[in-house]
């Protein structure tokens, strides 16, 4: 919707223009999430909101996207037209970031009571984000826990958590034959027995 670079990574340039912008995303977040958004209490008035969807642990991204199309398509046409007021990118960005951060953190947080846990290990290509760090780090100190994070040279496509995941699986005796073997981007990890721990 932005025409935003490839290069190096969208996700990125996404994190990139949010850290300009100064919108605020009007959110059921809980308040720790709020505190911890930099200079939360000099934010104006006027809020852009987007769809705030989380239903137990499960998160729904379709209606926020369509949202965000349209806040996306509405601030271009204002800008267009020489609206001092518009959304710029980065308020885009920034209000998009809160958002799906936000209810990520949620989820976490209970799935961390679920489980008693109080730590929490971001990996993945999202997880190098330092705004979902220091989100989810003022989560997990609340809970006297701790965050677990590393940059993308660790986290980028999951290629190491791949690599060391299928190492485990071999040594336990978990083989695919070539023939067999294909790769399906949709996998969901929750299908995969895990032979290598014990119960």
């Amino acid at each position: 919707m932005l025409n935003l670079s490839n290069d190096p990574a969208p996700g990125y340039n996404v994190e990139q223009l949010a850290k300009q912008g100064h919108r605020f995303v009007e959110v059921r977040a809980s308040f720790h999430v709020l505190q911890s958004i930099p200079s939360f209490t000099l934010f104006p008035l006027r809020r852009s909101k987007l769809p705030y969807t989380v239903k137990g642990m499960d998160v729904s991204f379709s209606g926020l996207l369509t949202a965000a199309e349209g806040l996306a398509a509405k601030a271009v046409a204002q800008r267009q037209a020489g609206d001092p007021e518009a959304l710029t990118d980065g308020d885009l960005c920034f209000t998009f970031q809160e958002t799906v951060f936000a209810m990520l953190v949620e989820i976490t947080e209970r799935a961390m009571a679920h489980c008693g846990s109080a730590d929490v290990l971001i990996v993945g290509g999202v997880g190098c984000n330092e705004r979902l760090q220091a989100m989810t780090r003022v989560m997990c100190a609340e809970r006297g826990g701790s965050l677990y994070a590393t940059d993308e040279r660790y986290c980028i496509d999951n290629g190491a958590m791949i690599a060391y995941t299928g190492g485990l699986a071999f040594q336990h005796g978990a083989t695919t034959a070539m023939e067999d073997t294909r790769c399906t981007q949709r996998f969901r990890t929750d299908e995969v027995e895990v032979v290598w721990r014990n119960p």
